[in-house]
Order: C-alpha cells, then sequence, then structure tokens
C-alpha cells in the first residue's frame, strides 16, 4: 500500500505541475518556437518591458488587487466584528450564510449577474459606456469578503470579548478599546485575509472578463494574447504571474501557521 501510494502522489504532482514547469522552461528559450527548444536566454522577459498592453494589464490588476484587498479588508473586519457582536446563534448563521454566497456562487453566474446590473445602471444614468475600472473594483471587493471575514471571525471569537470588556473595565472608549486591545490580538487574521484576497484578486479572469470593458486586467490581456499566435513573452509573463502567487501563498500559510500555532499554545 505505501508503494501505491508513493506511486499514486508522485503521479499527481507530475499531473499538476509538468505543465507549470514546461512553461517556466519554454519562457527562458531563446528562440520563437513554443513547442522547440533552442537555449536558455531570459530576452522574452526583457521584451516584456516594451510590451505596452502587458504593462497596462500589469498595472491594472495590480492597482484593482490592491485596492480591492485593502476596502475588503476594512469591511470584512468590520463586518467579522459585528458578528461576533450578535448575541443569537441563528442570527449569526444567518448573516454567515448570505455573506458566503459569493464564495460559493458559480464565478460565470456572478460575473454575468453583475455585468447585467452595471449595464442597467450605466444605461439609466446616461454613461457612454457602462463598464470600467469601478466594475472590475466592485466585484472584487465583493468576493474578497466572504475570505476575510472567514480569516478574521476564529480570532475575534476567540478574544473579542475578553479583550474588549478588560479594556472598557480599565476606562478606554469602545473605540479606543477595540484598537487598544482587539486590534492587536486578531491583527494575524487580517494579514493572511488581506494576502488571500489580493491573491484571488491577482489571478481572477472569469468575473474580470464580465465586468472589465475596455478596464483589462493582465489575466484577459493574457488570453486575448492567446487567440493570436502565441508566443513565449506570454509563457514568461505566465510564470511571473505564478511566481507572484506562489510567493503570496508561503507567506499566507506561513502566517497561518504561526497564528495556529500561537492559538494551541493559549488554549
Amino acid at each position: 500500500m505505501k508503494i501505491l501510494s508513493k506511486i499514486y502522489v508522485t503521479l499527481m504532482l507530475i499531473f499538476l505541475y509538468a505543465p507549470l514547469a514546461v512553461m517556466i522552461v519554454f519562457s527562458l528559450n531563446s528562440g520563437e518556437s513554443v513547442w522547440v527548444f533552442e537555449g536558455f536566454s531570459a530576452d522574452w522577459y526583457l521584451s516584456l518591458a516594451t510590451n505596452s498592453s502587458m504593462i497596462s494589464g500589469l498595472e491594472h490588476t495590480l492597482i484593482v488587487a490592491f485596492l480591492s484587498a485593502a476596502i475588503s479588508t476594512v469591511v470584512g473586519t468590520a463586518a467579522a466584528v459585528g458578528i461576533t457582536s450578535l448575541r443569537k446563534k441563528i442570527s449569526q448563521k444567518l448573516v454567515m450564510s448570505v455573506t458566503n454566497i459569493p464564495m460559493m456562487n458559480a464565478d460565470i453566474v456572478t460575473g454575468i449577474s453583475l455585468m447585467l446590473l452595471f449595464v442597467f445602471v450605466g444605461k439609466l444614468i446616461g454613461l457612454d459606456e457602462s463598464l470600467g475600472f469601478l466594475t472590475v473594483l466592485i466585484p472584487h471587493i465583493t468576493f474578497n469578503l466572504p475570505y476575510v471575514i472567514q480569516s478574521v471571525l476564529p480570532h475575534l471569537k476567540q478574544t473579542y470579548r475578553n479583550s474588549s470588556e478588560a479594556a472598557l473595565d480599565l476606562g478606554c472608549t469602545p473605540v479606543k478599546a477595540f484598537f487598544k486591545a482587539v486590534l492587536p490580538s486578531i491583527s494575524t487574521g487580517i494579514i493572511t485575509g488581506f494576502i488571500m484576497a489580493f491573491t484571488l484578486s491577482l489571478d481572477d479572469f472569469v468575473i474580470s472578463y464580465f465586468t472589465c470593458g475596455h478596464y483589462q486586467t493582465l489575466p484577459i490581456v493574457i488570453y486575448n494574447m492567446t487567440k493570436k499566435t502565441v508566443t513565449p513573452d506570454v509563457y514568461a509573463l505566465s510564470t511571473i504571474v505564478f511566481l507572484s502567487v506562489f510567493v503570496l501563498l508561503i507567506l499566507y500559510n506561513t502566517v497561518q501557521n504561526k497564528s495556529d500555532k500561537r492559538r494551541n499554545r493559549h488554549a
């Protein structure tokens, strides 16, 4: 059984990571072929700096990812505090069920429904273009919120009432008690929520595709490039995106593991 388990794990790893390995290798190809490797070169990475569509898509992606992660982190933390403050369990469950809908809903359904909403509102108020920067940012905030709430909520449930009541007893106002006593104790959850939101926003394609209009993010730019002749600079850009997300996930797991160890130590 152990041998079969090892074979199974090996095959799964090959199946999952072989395409990524091929992409990374061919991003360093010195020739223009995407199926014949002619030698190692970093020319395709250097050529990205002169590709205006890719640079524009990267800028759009980073702006939307950072803003959506920051806004959803603030709103999600406030929402988690509100959910924790609810006295009745059934009220908490009801609010959480509604909150988790964007996370459980199919991306294509979310994308199409939001596109129809934005187009309807845009025509209603007389806009020439209904889709743009805001119609990308709002959906990203929407699908990031549940993940932030899920990251912050366990930390709040563990420390919120005791820390807040102790600070109030010592003379703090409710706002000061939150920032002085509660916020430091849930900072790990806030950081992990921000990293997760940033990562999800960075590589979103389906929802952005339906809501972007002229404001195209990097995944949309890459998708449009694959409709034409694929060149190794697409591999180079995809490699950069993959490595960025990979580093963020390692950072997320590191912070989460430290948080779990700290929580188990105080349990």
